[in-house]
This record gives C-alpha cells, structure tokens and sequence, in this order.
C-alpha cells in the first residue's frame, strides 16, 4: 500500500548552498574567475536543481512514497539570492580589478584628517657598483633609477595623515628609513617605531648604482624603476608596476595592478593577479603566468610568449607583431615562428603565422587568415563556433575539414577537392594546388567552416 505521509524534503536547498559555498571557497583561496564561470555557466544551476528534482520524483514512485517536493518558492528565493551573491562578487572582482577600492577615500583610511608631509632624510652609502640592493617598503610609491656614483642614495617624503600638525610631527618623528648592510648585499627598509601605523606612508625616490642587481618589495604602492643594466626583480601586493629601459632579465609578482614593462634586452615574467599587463620591445621571452583581467597587450618579443591561466595556454615562439586579449577577443598578428593555443569562449583573430598553427578553442569564432601561402601545418579545432580560414589563391595545401551538423564553403576548387554531406555532417578532403603543401586539419561543430581566398 502506499505510503501517504507527507511528501520527502527536497535535497535541492542543501546541496545548492554547498556547491556555492565550495565555489565561493575555492574563489577566496584559489582566485577562480566567477565572472567567467557566472557569464558562461550559470544554466547549470537550474540543470542541477532539474536534476535533483528527477531524482526525487523518481525515488519517491519506486519506494510507493508520497510524491517529492514540487518547486516551492522558498527554492525559487534561495536560487535568486544565490545568483545575486555570484552576481555581486563577479561585480566586485570586476570592480577591483579597474579601481583599488581599498584606496578609496573612507574605505581603507577612514576619515582622519588633514594630510601633513615631512622631509625624509637618510644618508647616502658607499656600496660596489655591482652590489645585491633590496629595497622594501609598507605604504608609497617607491621609484628607482641608476645613480651616477657607486653609492645608494635615498631622498622622498612622509606623508602622514592626522587631526592636527601636531599629531603628524609625533607620528612622522616614529617613521624613517635606513640603508642596512645584510651579508654581502644592501637593504633599503623602513624603520618604524610606531608599529606600523596605517597613517603613515613613505613615497621612496631611490638612485643605486646601474649595475646593481635590485630587487623591490612593496606592499602598497606604485613602483618604478629605469635605467638598470642588472636583473630587476619586483613583488608588489597592491600597486602599479612599471619598469623601462633595462639589459637584464625583469620578474614582476604582483596581486592588484597594472603591469608596464618596455625597452628590455632580457626576459620578462610577469606572474599573480592583477589587471592591465603592456609589454613591448623585448630581446627576450614573454611569460604571463596567471589570473590578469586585461586587457593584456604584448608587441615586439623577439624570444615570444607563453601565457598561461586558467582559461588560456599560448605559445608563440616569436612575436614582430602584436598580441592583445579583452573584452572577449584574443587578436595575434605577425607571428613568424610557431603557434599553439588552447583557450575557450574568445573570438580568436590570428594574422600572418609564419610556422606550425594549432589552435584549440570552443564558444568562439575563430579566423586565420594568411597573406602569402603558409608553409607549415594548420590544425583548428572549435566547438559551437565557427571557424574561417582565408588563404592566398597561390597556395598549395592538403585539406581535411569536418563540420558535424554545419556547413563546410570553399572558395577553392579542384578535381581533388571532394566535398560530401552525410545527415547534417559536411566533409571536405583533397589536395589543391601544384607541389606538395602544408596540411589543414578544420574541425568543428554547430558552426561553420569557410575557406575563403585571401583579398
């Protein structure tokens, strides 16, 4: 006989909580991207909550069991304010990413009066011209440059924030700097009597000698350094990033900032979180290695780039061109050695690829185009998305492309060229042009692919 008790709990509630919960979890220690994760799969909770809802439904008839839970609108509230709390923090990271909000006025600082500057005085140091020099600092912008004597020289300015002047000269008097010697390298440090008070911030203009190697600490702050001949390593928390004009290798850690790095003979790395990353005219490489809501431009890396996050994995091994991602759009032109990509949900423009081509993407468009015949193979896989390949009429090539439930169009046709449809599959396959050619792999689906002549 039937059980008629009271229809069963609903697991939906529970396990809605505990997913997000984990995901907001992960996205507090792991730095996930809920605003890519929000944008692009967020059906997946109503499929979940249809999901649960089957399986009760199911469990409740083969048991003899009242009927499960309908929908209530207690659900219907619990999954609007979930999306609402998703949709809030993909708001904020977005937010934070273009503005420090913790810079704020009466956000971070608190309204606490009028704001006092004081002159910073430390002696200069004798040290070798081809010294280790770390320089650390809590709160202000620190800038170096190369000095014209072996020797450290630190000017700049507390800048404090009180009630009264009064206030400022007692906590400035608590606050200074120092040029300490640690083993057989050199230290720039605060010294702070007070404890680190929050009011207190120091704007460093730092001369060093221009073979030093030199390595920035910072912890909120802007920071910039020119002219260097040695290695330029900077780890900053929260604060922009520039570095010009260097001969040696350039690491950047950061957690919130933008990134400029131009006119370097070495390598750069750039690695964290953060926002906007420019980096031009390098003799070296380019590695991004990271979680950076862009854009991300990149010109001129003679050793090319590796860029490697979450969402994306490229490999150029030379770069005369550009490379620039945002706002959905991953542009590559004029990259003369080979290309490997791995990404999703961009619309991917590819320009002028000198070597091999293999791109991996899905929710995307994808476009190659060629402005004299390519010499080296082309692989392009995409899902849901169209693909375009444009190619100079005087190219020579062997083609296999395969479109399930989509069109294949060619510009191209040959006697060795065989076209065939098959249930909404299309498939082209054959050899076009005279001499041996590279070979074209296309494969996609619920899309198109067009293979069009190069205007």
């Amino acid at each position: 006989m039937a059980n008629s008790g009271p229809p069963r709990k609903s697991l939906f509630p529970g396990l809605a909580l505990l997913f997000v919960g984990l995901l907001l979890l992960v996205h507090n220690y792991r730095g996930v991207d809920i605003p890519h994760l929000l944008g692009h799969w967020w059906p997946l909770l109503f499929i979940f909550w249809g999901a649960i809802k089957l399986y009760e439904r199911t469990v409740a008839s083969r048991s003899g069991q009242a009927s499960a839970s309908p929908i209530s609108g207690g659900e219907v509230i619990l999954v609007i304010g979930l999306l609402s709390l998703l949709g809030m923090v993909a708001a904020y990271d977005i937010i934070k990413s273009k503005i420090p909000i913790d810079d704020w006025p009466g956000v971070a600082r608190g309204d606490r009066g009028d704001r006092f500057d004081f002159d910073l005085n430390v002696q200069p140091k004798p040290v070798p011209a081809d010294s280790r020099i770390t320089i650390r600092n809590s709160r202000g912008d620190i800038s170096v440059r190369p000095a014209d004597e072996s020797q450290i020289r630190v000017d700049g300015r507390k800048n404090i924030k009180a009630w009264n002047e009064t206030d400022a000269e007692h906590i400035a008097s608590a606050v200074n700097v120092e040029i300490a010697k640690n083993g057989d390298a050199y230290e720039v440090r605060p010294v702070n009597a007070g404890g680190g008070d929050s009011r207190a911030s120091v704007n460093l203009d730092i001369a060093v000698p221009k073979k030093a190697a030199l390595t920035v600490r910072n912890e909120r702050g802007d920071v910039s350094v020119s002219g260097m001949d040695k290695p330029v390593t900077v780890d900053t928390t929260r604060g922009d990033v520039e570095v010009r004009d260097t001969a040696g290798d350039v690491a950047v850690d950061t957690q919130r900032g933008k990134v400029k790095v131009s006119d370097t003979k070495g390598n750069v790395k750039i690695s964290g979180h953060g926002g906007e990353i420019n980096v031009s005219s390098a003799t070296g490489g380019l590695t991004i290695d990271g979680e950076f809501f862009g854009p991300i431009r990149a010109d001129k890396i003679a050793k090319g780039v590796r860029f490697v996050s979450q969402r994306t994995d490229l490999t150029l091994t030379q770069l005369t061109g550009h490379i620039e991602t945002g706002s959905g759009n991953l542009e590559i032109a004029d990259a003369p050695g080979n290309l490997t990509l791995r990404t999703n949900s961009y619309d991917i423009s590819i320009e002028n690829a000198g070597g091999k081509v293999k791109v991996d993407n899905r929710n995307g468009n994808v476009e190659v185009r060629f402005s004299t015949p390519p010499k080296d193979d082309i692989e392009i896989t995409n899902s849901s998305s169209p693909i375009t390949l444009s190619l100079p009429e005087s190219s020579s090539f062997d083609i296999v492309a395969d479109c399930h439930s989509c069109d294949v169009n060619s510009e191209f046709s040959a006697d060795s060229l065989k076209a065939t449809s098959t249930g909404g599959d299309a498939h082209l396959e054959g050899k076009y042009g005279k001499g041996r050619g590279p070979k074209i792999i296309l494969k996609t689906s619920y899309g198109s692919i067009s293979i069009r002549k190069t205007s």
